[in-house]
């Protein structure tokens, strides 16, 4: 006879549980001490990246010029009669409409020269393209300070001086280089085969670079439009050498009309500062897409 033996359910329990593999973490997966960790190193820079915002906002609230001096008492008269003067009382529209024509004529203008400068490094082969490369990154080694004198010369015999036109071309041989090396990285990127589908199809070099080359650098061109539009609005040196009327001044140039040499109105300088980062805010909102793209993809290939 044959004898069968039974197992029961807790002995089938047990060697199965002595037997179960252990479950391997995913990859990707983080303990949650490192977990914790970067949660809180993150945590930790966004408060200091965000601290001289709130803290400049927070001045703006003071209704006195020496408030900044002694923070504590700007809770007990917050105010927002700093935004309602430099509003109605001084020239920031007129300010602001500069800032905008220099910017957006400088962000217009320098990305399309840079597009094409890019573009053509990128795909043609030319006696000394390497070169010129090279060349535009050199100008970007000279200080400002050695730029003023012959670029105000220049403005000058062209009678270009206190124009918007002047001021963005000067602006442009400041963002047209770094543009035209983030873009060729970038075209660098797409594929050599679309350029000859283009050919194929009876398009021209213009054709083929404005119609399936362009659409496809979408993230490029919103970095190089970001970098071109801040350089403009922020910058202040040439801004004051080559603007004499105060109707032309940019933002950036009219905050200093409110320190003198015996006087500092830092609660209107305040005020000015947050009501210029609305429209650098409103810009980055409408290309902030296509920034961290644009920025990471020109090194992808060598």
């Amino acid at each position: 006879m044959s004898t069968t033996t039974v197992e029961t359910s807790a002995d089938v329990t047990g060697h199965g549980s002595a037997d179960a593999p252990r479950t391997p973490r995913g990859r990707g997966r983080r303990r949650p001490l490192a977990s914790l960790a970067s949660h809180g190193v993150l945590t930790v820079a966004c408060l200091v990246a965000l601290f001289p915002i709130a803290w400049l906002v927070f001045l703006s609230l003071g209704p006195d010029k020496d408030d900044y001096l002694h923070p504590g008492r700007i809770w007990s008269k917050m105010t927002f009669d700093n935004y309602a003067f430099v509003l109605q009382h001084t020239n920031f529209f007129d300010w602001l409409k500069s800032s905008l024509i220099v910017s957006l004529g400088t962000t217009v203008i320098g990305v399309l020269i840079a597009a094409t400068t890019g573009y053509a490094v990128s795909r043609m082969r030319f006696p000394g393209y390497r070169k010129f490369m090279w060349v535009l990154l050199v100008t970007q080694m000279f200080p400002i300070a050695v730029l003023i004198v012959p670029m105000y010369q220049i403005l000058s015999e062209l009678q270009l001086v206190d124009t918007y036109l002047g001021l963005i071309l000067v602006y442009c041989s400041t963002a047209v280089p770094y543009c035209a090396w983030l873009l060729k990285g970038y075209f660098d990127t797409i594929p050599f085969e679309i350029d000859e589908a283009g050919r194929v199809d009876g398009l021209t070099p213009f054709g083929t670079f404005a119609r399936l080359i362009l659409p496809l650098a979408k993230p490029g061109l919103a970095v190089a439009a970001f970098y071109s539009f801040i350089t403009a609005f922020g910058e202040v040196a040439f801004a004051t050498t080559f603007l004499l009327d105060d109707q032309k001044y940019t933002l950036a140039v009219g905050l200093q009309s409110f320190v003198s040499e015996h006087d500092a109105q830092r609660n209107l300088m305040a005020a000015t500062a947050v009501l210029i980062a609305i429209p650098v805010s409103a810009f980055f909102y409408l290309v902030q897409k296509n920034l961290v793209t644009g920025l990471t993809a020109g090194g992808t290939k060598g």
